[in-house]
């Protein structure tokens, strides 16, 4: 199991100067515990892929700080890596190329990373594929070798942000099957992002339900489904009632948001008017 422990204290994020400046993230705070699989969700724009790119060290905070194992993240490292919506394999390298492409960046032994690379790419079932390029991977053979190409790095916290989105129902289903195994089997500690309530309450170990922007924690929910888990345990009641729960939350968030969104447009125009 992972040791790892992201902590995000009191941050606030926001883009733009004077009257057109907007807080996305304000006093937000959060701890993914060592170990844990933590899933975020929340409405459309509220600023999930804002905070991704934090704890990625991407950018940085107005205020406020981010730490990983009590050292601050200033920039990108390969103790995180990041899983996004979009395919990043690089298109001209093969698979077992893309895998092995951050450790030899680095400069470590091409043959030990070789040997890692292919017993990696045989646990997630591409083996026979190490010598394909990205075009000729389905979309769940890419999200794979994403994985392989993000573990290999040793990486003490997983950033996935909706990493299975833009992937045919099945597809999805398998790889969220695949995910909880290899999360299980692992313990690596893991901050998730999905817009799938079904998605969450599978994976998560906590499910936190983030508020209209500016971003704050509106209700953190401990999943108590057993470990191994399975699909079958979505149509317990248990299960149910984590998703009806978050599903209110949600909505009662969307409905703010479409409200602000209206109202702040109103005001632009009004400004704009004026100063037209």
């Amino acid at each position: 199991m992972s040791e790892a422990t992201l902590d995000i204290k009191n941050i606030s994020k926001g883009f733009g100067e004077f009257w057109s400046r907007e807080e996305i993230i304000l006093d937000f705070s959060l701890t993914v515990h060592a170990g844990e699989l933590l899933v975020l969700v929340g409405p459309s724009g509220c600023g999930k892929s804002t905070l991704v790119n934090l704890v990625a060290g991407f950018d940085r905070p107005d205020t406020g700080k981010i730490l990983l194992n009590n050292k601050e993240i200033t920039s990108p490292g390969h103790d995180r890596m990041v899983v996004f919506q979009e395919t990043a394999l690089i298109p001209w390298q093969t698979t077992v190329q893309n895998v092995m492409f951050g450790p030899l960046l680095r400069g470590e032994s091409r043959e030990k990373i070789l040997e890692e690379a292919n017993r990696l790419l045989d646990k997630v079932g591409l083996g026979e594929f190490k010598e394909k390029f990205p075009i000729q991977l389905s979309g769940g053979m890419q999200r794979r070798a994403e994985l392989a190409r993000a573990m290999i790095n040793h990486p003490d916290l997983m950033i996935m942000d909706e990493p299975f989105r833009g992937l045919d129902a099945m597809s999805r289903e398998l790889m969220q099957e695949f995910f909880v195994r290899l999360f299980e089997e692992t313990g690596r500690t893991n901050l998730f992002v999905t817009s799938e309530i079904d998605e969450a309450i599978f994976l998560a170990d906590r499910l936190v339900v983030l508020s209209n922007r500016p971003t704050s924690v509106r209700k953190t929910i401990e999943i108590k489904l057993p470990r191994p888990r399975d699909f079958l345990m979505l149509r317990e009641t248990e299960a149910y009632e984590y998703k009806k729960e978050a599903m209110e939350l949600l909505h009662e968030e969307a409905i703010k948001s479409f409200k602000t969104s209206g109202d702040r447009r109103d005001f632009l125009t009004a400004v704009s008017k004026k100063t037209g």
